[in-house]
């Protein structure tokens, strides 16, 4: 019996689940290697880099909030809507998962640059999309949105929504409802969208150097910057690299302290 009361894995399972750590330990574990910690103070200081790090965490925590607000209400329409179009939904919001960040790229240059349907719009105003901080947060959000929503989704399905529906008989209207009875309870799995949000978007690279391109100070983030330190020098990508991994993972680590949903207990 395992500690939960259970029946204990099979031994194939058990060497499995080892294997599928091992694969991603050993790489991370190979880069912690390959680090040359003497030289991390000076790296981490260095003014490219720090322009570099504070885009990066600008623009993500900027695309962060995009993607938790708009996948919060997507993922509620998802969960509660009865409409046999919501699977073809579904899988056109999740299409960036598996999509190659190149072509996710592609789509993005195409839906807000010159020939987007949107360009006289754009022209008229004087604003100008592709190849700025702008299209950074647009890649961002665009491929961190699906986490969010497949997050939210699941808890809002595994939960259910009695209680809104208790308190929408005691006459509190919709958004009242929404404020004080769904966010509060489901404040978990939303720091958690929002932290795996945060994380894939300080992470993006394919996607953001195609519609945004590599601009100093403007469009190149700390992905981008790892890419190019690569060319010339590959101990500093390490460090680069090494810097944001401790990074994202004390992000991560902080979310998931209290549990997959922040401490609380399943709903039945």
């Amino acid at each position: 019996m395992n500690r939960n009361g259970g029946t204990r894995f099979p031994a194939t399972v058990g060497l499995l689940a080892l294997v599928a750590g091992l694969s991603t330990l050993f790489p991370l574990l190979s880069l912690v290697r390959g680090t040359q910690w003497a030289s991390l103070p000076a790296l981490a200081s260095a003014p490219e880099n720090l322009t570099a790090a504070a885009l990066s965490l600008a623009t993500a925590s900027l695309a962060c909030i995009l993607s938790t607000v708009l996948g919060c209400a997507l993922a509620l329409v998802l969960a509660r809507a009865t409409s046999p179009l919501v699977a073809v939904l579904r899988a056109l919001v999740l299409v960036p998962l598996v999509l190659p960040p190149v072509v996710s790229g592609l789509a993005l240059v195409l839906a807000y640059g010159r020939q987007s349907l949107l360009s006289p719009l754009f022209e008229t105003v004087g604003v100008q999309v592709v190849f700025t901080t702008s299209a950074v947060v647009l890649a961002q959000t665009f491929v961190s949105l699906p986490f969010v929503v497949l997050t939210l989704e699941s808890a809002f399905r595994a939960r259910g929504f009695a209680e809104e529906r208790v308190a929408a008989t005691l006459g509190a209207r919709p958004m009242r409802v929404l404020h004080t009875v769904t966010l509060p309870r489901f404040a978990g799995p939303l720091l958690i969208a929002a932290t795996l949000a945060f994380a894939r978007s300080l992470g993006e690279f394919g996607a953001t150097l195609t519609v945004a391109g590599s601009l100093a100070g403007t469009t190149r983030t700390l992905p981008l910057q790892i890419y190019l330190a690569r060319e010339a020098d590959l101990s500093h990508a390490v460090g680069l690299s090494i810097l944001l991994v401790a990074f994202s993972l004390i992000v991560v680590s902080l979310a998931y302290a209290r549990g997959p949903l922040n401490g609380e207990g399943e709903e039945r």
